[in-house]
């Protein structure tokens, strides 16, 4: 399962940073760390790097508008313009995943401040694959409001369409702030703490902290308990790490890592398990590249050797003739002229198969040629009998030709010989 190294950064450059090993299923893979980034990146390693930011920096809010993909990037600012402050050209947008009740969360961050943090994690060698405001970190539950204690500020997941973050606040204002102490569960005029679609504000709350803001918030507890049905509080005697990280860890949140701000692709890494493979493949291509270029180098020596045999032939026809380029349109130009044009191309077809038969005894070389009424006369030379013999099957291999062997003799290490080809049944 993949592992991920989730790190917490401050609101300051100079802030101690935050970090811990999680699977994809949320399970602990190593014990919380604190320290630089540069700490931090130690223990990188192969994990993907998820990145939470200050939720002060990042306004977190979900819209309900009914296109996707490209057009609804495009459409954010229009729709958030009257809630911001800053000019929507300064300003990052981000999209999630939409929701059952058909909202998507959105994540808005200046520039600047997104170029900053990206800035101080490639410095500490650490090229994040996701980057998401803290208050993601809450998981939501239906029915529930979430808050969770993180120094001066606390997180909340209203179990609807909210994650928000206040800071400097107690828990109890916290939840008066976001009407949930109203005797109606009403909102009252937050429409930036909650959304439009939550009529009513679960009357049941769990919270997370340290041990020591359990003992600071004492009474805080006990005036919440007195106001609603029900005050869980969960103590994190590891911080507020392991809590954060397993929740970012199995999907939640919105990745500000897009449009402009999309992490690179680096093939040369998808590329990397497969390079041998590659080798190999390109070593083949170049074997068989290797072969067709002897193949067209050995064919065409055979063409000339042939040519300059039909060119010897033709001098004795024609003495003082020039070299020939295209033997084909001689010879029918001589059947024409000898009124034997309807004839068969007996001279043609015989070289065509006894050039084939010479392609598969490549050891074999023609002295001479020579054709008289449909009989080809040929003069060969060859290492062995059983190369004439190889050479005698192949032309009659198609039945339109056959070969016969009129003589040979022994010249030194090769076997001289003279052969007729002529039609079959002639």
């Amino acid at each position: 399962m993949a592992e991920y190294l989730v790190i917490r950064i401050g609101e300051s450059p100079g802030d101690p940073v935050h970090w811990m090993a999680v699977d994809g299923s949320g399970a602990r893979r190593s014990a919380p760390g604190s320290g630089t980034l540069e700490d931090a990146a130690m223990d990188a390693a192969e994990r993907s790097v998820i990145v939470l930011v200050p939720g002060t920096e990042v306004l977190t809010t979900t819209v309900d508008i009914p296109v996707r993909g490209a057009k609804l990037q495009a459409a954010l600012p229009y729709a958030l313009e009257e809630y911001l402050a800053e000019d929507v050209d300064k300003l990052h947008f981000a999209a999630g995943s939409r929701r059952s009740s058909g909202r998507v969360p959105v994540s808005v961050v200046s520039r600047e401040k997104l170029a900053g943090w990206l800035s101080q994690l490639s410095a500490a060698g650490i090229a994040p694959s996701s980057i998401i405001a803290e208050n993601y970190g809450l998981a939501r539950i239906p029915g529930t409001i979430s808050l969770l204690i993180a120094e001066n500020k606390i997180l909340i997941n209203d179990g609807a369409d909210n994650e928000l973050v206040m800071q400097d606040v107690s828990p109890g204002d916290a939840l008066a702030a976001i009407g949930a102490l109203d005797e109606s569960g009403g909102a009252g005029d937050t429409h930036t703490a909650r959304s439009e679609s939550a009529a009513v504000m679960p009357r049941h709350v769990l919270v997370y902290c340290e041990p020591g803001d359990d003992e600071r918030y004492e009474l805080d507890w006990m005036a919440m308990r007195h106001e609603l049905e029900s005050v869980d509080v969960n103590l994190l005697p590891d911080g507020v790490m392991p809590r954060l990280a397993v929740t970012v860890a199995t999907g939640a949140g919105v990745n500000l890592l897009q449009g402009a701000f999309a992490r690179k692709t680096e093939y040369s890494g998808l590329f990397e398990p497969w390079k041998y493979a590659a080798a190999l493949l390109l070593g083949l291509g170049l074997v068989a590249v290797s072969a067709k270029a002897a193949s067209w180098y050995s064919l065409t020596r055979q063409e000339t050797e042939l040519r300059q045999q039909f060119h010897a032939e033709y001098q004795q026809i024609a003495p003082g003739a020039p070299a020939v380029e295209d033997p084909a349109s001689v010879v029918a130009s001589m059947r024409a002229r000898s009124g034997r044009s309807a004839a068969p191309s007996v001279f043609l077809d015989s070289l065509e198969h006894l050039g084939r038969a010479l392609r598969q005894n490549s050891d074999a070389r023609i002295e001479a040629i020579s054709y008289r009424t449909g009989v080809v006369d040929i003069r060969i030379t060859a290492p062995n009998v059983s190369t004439l013999d190889s050479i005698q099957r192949a032309i009659g291999e198609s039945g339109s030709f056959t070969a016969s062997i009129q003589s040979t003799d022994q010249d030194g290490e090769r076997i001289n010989s003279r052969m007729q080809i002529q039609a079959s049944g002639a």
